[in-house]
């Protein structure tokens, strides 16, 4: 296809929503990762109460997280990022697959992961701290999945099989103890739309069988 050549509607519409799809897959990566970049905030307190991706589904729980970031300082934000994830030794709540799927970290499920990346040609970067089962690194793989170049690796038949083992079966269970926890203001609305999208990408996939 030239580059002068217009696509058709049903063929733009489906790209839109790819890229939305990563887009979201990529600003969760962000928000759970590490406390939120000043620029990150200011970005989504601007934003349009309306969802980041196809789908009226996610469009509360979107305002939800523009209102939450509008409400709240970056100190308070980041305070709440360390309180809820950081600390030394045991975190209130916990971001790794391993943790929900056995009750421990650096599990089989661990491993399990890391064979699957190594086939994906991924491999974790040594300077980060956190193992690959931290959802944020999982959010990025998704990403990947959806907007990489190589159509030998990104593609929906990979999505839905690494979605369906890596994520979907803890997610939102991590889901329901941020949005529970007491300390939690920006991040439980973020939890929310956490449930929603990947409810959203459940739905989605199941559709494929």
């Amino acid at each position: 296809m030239s580059e002068s050549e217009p696509q058709s509607p049903a063929l733009t519409s489906a790209l839109d929503e790819e890229t939305a799809r990563a887009e979201v897959y990529g600003l969760l990566a962000a928000l759970y990762y590490s406390p939120p970049a000043p620029e990150l905030l200011a970005q989504i307190r601007v934003a349009v109460t309306e969802a980041p991706a196809a789908g009226g589904l996610l469009e509360e729980s979107w305002r939800g997280v523009v209102a939450a970031t509008r409400e709240l300082s970056d100190e308070a934000i980041a305070a709440e990022f360390d309180a809820l994830f950081g600390g030394v030794g045991k975190p209130e709540v916990y971001l790794f697959g391993s943790h929900y799927l056995t009750g421990f970290l650096n599990e089989k499920p661990l491993a399990a992961l890391r064979t699957d990346l190594a086939e994906l040609g991924l491999a974790r970067d040594e300077q980060m701290p956190e193992t690959e089962d931290h959802f944020a690194y999982l959010a990025e793989v998704m990403r990947f999945l959806i907007a990489g170049e190589d159509v030998a690796v990104s593609n929906l038949t990979r999505q839905q099989a690494f979605f369906a083992k890596h994520l979907q079966p803890w997610v939102l269970d991590m889901c329901d103890v941020l949005g529970g926890h007491d300390r939690a203001r920006f991040y439980r609305a973020l939890s929310d739309f956490t449930r929603a999208f990947i409810s959203v990408e459940i739905q989605g996939f199941d559709m494929l069988d």
